[in-house]
């Protein structure tokens, strides 16, 4: 499949890309802040880890919601 270029895409397209990309990026920044914010202990594994994973890694919205529902460990 030829790559298209931006201008060559339908308007539908490049709403569902814009919108995907904002997803993914408010997704992260909520990740990055909560990690921020909760102590080492309330944190599966180590912050930097997840910090570093959650900056680099490519994942279309799967490593912050990864780290929702596993990174976390629920205060007692």
């Amino acid at each position: 499949m030829a790559r298209k270029r931006w201008d060559e895409l339908s308007p539908r397209v490049r709403r569902a890309i814009v919108v995907g990309a904002t997803v993914d990026g408010l997704l992260k920044t909520a990740a990055l802040v909560d990690l921020a914010r909760r102590p080492a202990a309330e944190v599966r594994g180590s912050k930097r880890v997840w910090g570093v994973a959650l900056v680099v890694v490519n994942s279309a919205g799967m490593l912050p919601v990864a780290y929702f529902l596993r990174g976390r460990v629920t205060p007692r």
